[in-house]
């Protein structure tokens, strides 16, 4: 079964900090991917992450996994210098906090490509910053929950000396829109292959 995929090169190398399956942590990135997997994928993800990004002639990509339907969800919004890409499948929400309910897969990742020079310092406040976007859209959309149990995010930026990206920032604002955005949209159109 072909599975669809998305992938996005960069410019020029951007600072990543993400929890994502492949190259996750700070590093220094030329793009990343959402790779789609089947419902009931258990394979090895650090070796599939992998081949995957080989089989594309890609190098030193960060890599998502998501057994969402790619070319279905899939959502992009822009506001400001922010950009952000959402892939949402939420057949396993959680709030942190509370034990989850049994394991079903199904996951939320978000990519904020930010044409900003950061500080590590402010990627980490990008992340907060989409994290609350995040979970107030699930709320407000009526989910209960604050994300699924096997959520991706990823801030790619440039280098740079800028160091606030919360809520009381104009960055912080744009991430917020964009975050919201995408997601709202992404969970529309996971909603719809779901025949709801």
């Amino acid at each position: 079964m072909e599975f669809n995929h998305f992938v996005l090169p960069f410019p020029r190398h951007m600072l990543a900090l993400s929890n994502a399956p492949h190259r996750g942590g700070l590093t220094n990135a030329s793009g990343f991917f959402f790779m789609m997997v089947p419902k009931n994928y258990s394979g090895d993800y650090k070796a599939d992450c992998l081949a995957f990004e080989r089989e594309n002639g890609l190098e030193n990509f960060v890599g998502f996994m998501t057994a969402a339907d790619v070319g279905k969800v899939l959502s992009i919004a822009r506001s400001g210098s922010v950009t952000t890409y959402v892939t949402a499948g939420i057949t396993n929400p959680a709030i942190a906090g509370e034990v989850p309910p049994p394991w079903k897969p199904g996951t939320i990742n978000l990519a904020l490509v930010i044409e900003e020079g950061l500080t590590v310092g402010a990627m980490v406040n990008a992340i907060m910053t989409a994290t609350e976007a995040k979970t107030y859209t699930l709320l407000k959309l009526g989910y209960n929950a604050t994300g699924t149990t096997s959520d991706g995010i990823g801030v790619f930026a440039f280098e740079g000396e800028k160091e606030w990206a919360g809520t009381a920032t104009e960055l912080g604002l744009n991430i917020g829109r964009a975050t919201r955005r995408a997601l709202e949209e992404s969970l529309g159109k996971w909603e719809r292959t779901r025949g709801r």
